[in-house]
């Protein structure tokens, strides 16, 4: 089983990044699949959750109106986006899946919100 993060990176306050989040060795689109990020000194919390057919999402009130989540089974990948950053964003973003007992974590991406 491998999540794979990518595209996290160094942007002005402002701007936009899109995370993806690469999944292989189990049937992803039966899974419901979360962004979370975890600053530092902070516990870890939930962004953004999409269930596995893809037409039901949530999102963290912090991040509402400026990120969007989702996903595309064909490439068993689930994306984030993220516009309107502002520098309280930065953390380390991790993609996580669910089946019932079943939890599966990716090595995170970091994204750093700074002029």
């Amino acid at each position: 089983v491998q999540l794979v993060e990518s595209g996290g990176g160094l942007v002005q306050p402002g701007g936009s990044l899109r995370l993806s989040c690469a999944a292989s060795g189990f049937t992803f689109s039966s899974y419901r699949m979360r962004w979370y990020r975890q600053a530092p000194g902070k516990e870890r919390e939930l962004v953004a959750a999409i269930n596995s057919g893809g037409g039901s999402t949530t999102y963290a009130d912090s991040v509402k109106g400026r990120f969007t989540i989702s996903r595309d089974n064909s490439k068993n990948t689930v994306y984030l986006q993220m516009n309107s950053l502002k520098p309280e964003d930065t953390a380390v973003y991790y993609c996580n899946a669910v089946l019932s007992s079943r939890d599966y974590w990716g090595q995170g991406t970091q994204v750093t919100v700074s002029s």
